[in-house]
């Protein structure tokens, strides 16, 4: 049974090690500065699903009041291809839904293909866009 919550403190290792495992983890991005700065917007929409006391899986969402985002959904590898990233994706679908978001835009590494794939079975399209970005924050 999936228990889906709101993140809290003691969830951080944890965490941490499902994005690594997941391939999640980045140089240019600190995990525990990502969770500490999620946590300062909007902390209700960074989820967590738990099976027997352990978090198995996460998800973050967002909504600036024009799009709203999915950031860092990961199931924990022996948990992959049993629908929890669906459920994870659905719960923060219905928090965004509430808020009055009207879409929601992600990113994928384009060389993700099964991501990419997991994402298109359960309803996301790749859209005409390019995706910009620029650090504004010095490492």
């Amino acid at each position: 049974m999936l228990e889906i919550r709101p993140y809290k403190e003691v969830d951080e290792t944890q965490v941490v090690q499902i994005w690594s495992d997941c391939g999640l983890v980045v140089p240019w991005n600190d995990s525990k500065t990502d969770i500490k700065r999620k946590l300062a917007v909007q902390r209700h929409l960074f989820l967590v699903g738990c099976a027997e006391g352990n978090v198995i899986a996460t998800v973050m969402a967002g909504y600036e009041g024009h799009r709203g985002w999915i950031n860092y959904l990961s199931v924990r590898p022996d948990h992959q291809g049993t629908g929890i990233g669906k459920l994870m994706v659905q719960e923060a679908e219905r928090l965004l839904r509430t808020a009055g978001c009207p879409k929601i835009n992600l990113q994928v590494r384009s060389s993700n293909d099964k991501v990419i794939k997991f994402y298109e079975h359960i309803g996301y399209k790749v859209d005409d866009v390019v995706s910009l970005g620029k650090r504004i924050e010095k490492s």
